[in-house]
């Protein structure tokens, strides 16, 4: 399919700016570029509450922020993960996505604010995520959440992030996560892929920014080969959670999240996966201007009030 116009407009207004590389662009400038990415997800719809909080991880602590839905509770508990290659996007990035999650789902929402790279190297992000949703299921009652009724999810490096967390939930015996969603996931790193080579150059996301990312995360090429960084390469997936992966058909990263789909499908494990066409990455938090990103946010809701329904 064509690119959608919504998608090509976004894109030349990029164009039109000038805006610099992500790999000619310090990790302090990348943070400041990606806030404004955040004023485009549209109109924060109500919820009932919102509350920061900080919680204990190995060696500190990180900020979570709560979204308790209208409604009398307990409520089933999303945690979610944003995504940035690891480097970027903090909780105000997603604010409002999480805001539009938690009233449409009417599920409490957890996001992480996870320490970033370079500053803070792989795994500590995956440390970080498994943490949160451990403490998430510890402390779930008194959050009005519903400690039986847990999924996780998250986007790009994000969606990355919650597909090794729930690996490790079932590898570890930790938290039974009832569902996770993966919108365009990173879950190969450093994958050779046909989209690679159709998407890597022209559509927000590049292969050149993807390489930039590896670096600063990853301590050396060999990590992409870990499981904790490269879920796909995980031989066994059986047991993992039902699931919701969602990419984008102008994406770098769309192969290996189709791939991880048919792998969990091989694996037995529920999946429905969907790829928006003429979409490119990072469409997801754009709910305000591509209405696709908005209609993505409602499927991920729509996915979750349905999974929690029959439990």
């Amino acid at each position: 399919m064509a690119l959608d116009p919504q998608a090509k407009a976004f894109l030349e207004m990029n164009e039109a700016a000038g805006a610099p590389r992500t790999s000619s662009m310090t990790p302090e400038e990348n943070r400041l570029r990606t806030a404004e990415i955040g004023k485009l997800a549209g109109i924060p719809k109500t919820v009932a509450r919102v509350e920061n909080r900080l919680i204990p991880v190995e060696d500190g602590k990180i900020g979570i922020r709560i979204y308790t839905p209208q409604g009398t509770g307990p409520f089933p508990v999303f945690v979610y993960f944003h995504g940035g290659g690891w480097v970027i996007g903090d909780l105000d990035t997603v604010d409002t996505v999480c805001r539009n999650i938690a009233h449409e789902s009417d599920c409490l929402v957890v996001s992480v604010d996870y320490r970033l790279a370079p500053e803070h190297k792989f795994p500590i992000a995956v440390n970080d995520c498994y943490a949160a949703v451990e403490w998430v299921a510890r402390h779930a009652a008194t959050l009005q959440g519903d400690p039986e009724k847990i999924a996780i999810g998250g986007d790009s490096a994000g969606g990355n992030l919650a597909a090794v967390v729930a690996q490790l939930a079932k590898e570890r015996q930790g938290p039974a996560l009832s569902f996770q969603a993966l919108i365009y996931p990173a879950v190969q790193l450093g994958s050779d892929t046909e989209s690679y080579r159709e998407n890597g150059e022209g559509y927000f996301l590049t292969a050149d920014s993807m390489n930039w990312f590896f670096k600063q995360y990853l301590n050396g090429e060999e990590e992409k080969q870990n499981v904790l960084a490269s879920p796909l390469l995980r031989e066994d997936l059986t047991g993992l959670p039902p699931t919701l992966l969602i990419t984008a058909e102008y994406d770098p990263l769309r192969d290996e999240g189709a791939m991880y789909a048919q792998k969990l499908r091989e694996a037995g494990v529920p999946v429905e996966y969907t790829c928006y066409e003429g979409m490119i990455h990072g469409f997801f938090w754009m709910g305000g201007i591509m209405d696709k990103g908005a209609q993505a946010v409602s499927q991920v809701a729509n996915s979750l009030r349905s999974v929690f329904m029959r439990l």
